[in-house]
């Protein structure tokens, strides 16, 4: 632990390319993309994306902790990555995020917007590849690592596709929605797989589960007490409705929106770190004592259900107040 190995980029276009699409796969793009639906494309398709991905990734995260692969080796490998090393390989969950992100949009607008389709295809199929090959690249997985994650999502993708609108109309008309939206995420954050040592899986795993949760309690919000599912109008999907208009609206969202989601992670961070060190004694910087089960889960728990629900239910009321809407 601790050992970098050195190395010489020969193909700096590689290089950034594939550092760019691993980053695809990841937190940065997570919080920007799938609001960037919701705030501007349509709430049924950024619903949709969201409850696939947090199904998904949880059991991506909870296979590897169970399969216990190991990464490749490095030596031979060069690993341009060092933060999930900690973690197991298989299957590789960029992987699997990659597939349900790119084919679930795909599916979603599919027959609800007027695109031609093979493009739609070629782009799903593009993402997911770039994203694919930038983890053999950047040496966190093998081969058989990107092919497993990708079949385990597309084959979750196949069975979860004739319950879509089922479990979409759960979450948005059952009274227990918000309930069960908090409890169930928390259940299996608190019992997830343990493992001999430290791995970020159950950190990240949280992470995804809060922001899924925070922002299925916003989506039964929104539809009791603002505007019913399907009745609100969206912007249509295609090029011929492109206009300066549109991309100034649609920029100004995005940013005021981004705005307010760093503004919340940031003060729930601090705001809910800093209750859990005073309730289990221990200064903020103890990088140790936030990896504890008990502080690890509540605090990434509330801090990402918090960003999912100011997403979903603040970020669109001042676009309301700002004429944005």
């Amino acid at each position: 632990q601790g050992y970098t190995q050195k190395y010489i980029v020969k193909n700096y276009f590689y290089y950034y390319l594939f550092k760019f699409s691993a980053a695809l796969g990841e937190e940065v793009f997570y919080i920007t993309f799938l609001p960037f639906i919701y705030w501007n494309i349509d709430h049924s398709v950024s619903r949709r994306m969201i409850i696939i991905w947090s199904i998904v990734m949880y059991i991506g995260q909870v296979s590897k902790d169970i399969l216990k692969w190991p990464r490749p080796l490095s030596p031979p490998v060069v690993k341009l990555e060092m933060r999930t090393d900690a973690e197991y390989g298989m299957p590789s969950t960029h992987a699997m995020a990659a597939t349900a992100i790119s084919f679930s949009f795909l599916i979603a607008t599919t027959n609800q917007y007027k695109y031609p389709f093979e493009l739609g295809l070629a782009a799903a199929l593009v993402f997911s590849m770039l994203v694919c090959l930038s983890r053999l690249y950047t040496g966190m997985h093998t081969v058989l690592d990107v092919i497993g994650g990708a079949l385990i999502s597309a084959v979750l993708l196949l069975l979860l596709y004739p319950a879509w609108d089922t479990i979409d109309h759960l979450l948005l008309t059952s009274p227990f929605c918000p309930l069960l939206s908090i409890v169930v995420p928390l259940v299996l954050c608190y019992n997830y797989p343990k493992l001999d040592y430290y791995s970020p899986t159950r950190g990240d795993t949280t992470t995804i589960l809060g922001a899924g949760a925070g922002a299925t309690v916003g989506f039964w919000l929104n539809n009791q007490y603002v505007a019913p599912a399907y009745t609100s109008k969206n912007f249509q999907l295609g090029f011929p409705l492109i206009s300066s208009k549109l991309v100034v609206v649609v920029l100004a969202r995005f940013f005021v929106g981004i705005l307010i989601v760093l503004l919340t992670r940031r003060l729930m961070k601090s705001m809910v770190l800093s209750m859990l060190g005073y309730r289990y004694k221990f200064p903020i910087g103890d990088l140790e004592a936030r990896r504890r089960l008990e502080v690890e889960v509540p605090y990434k728990f509330i801090t990402y259900s918090s960003v999912g629900f100011s997403a979903t239910v603040l970020v669109p009321l001042l676009h309301e107040l700002l004429g944005l809407m």
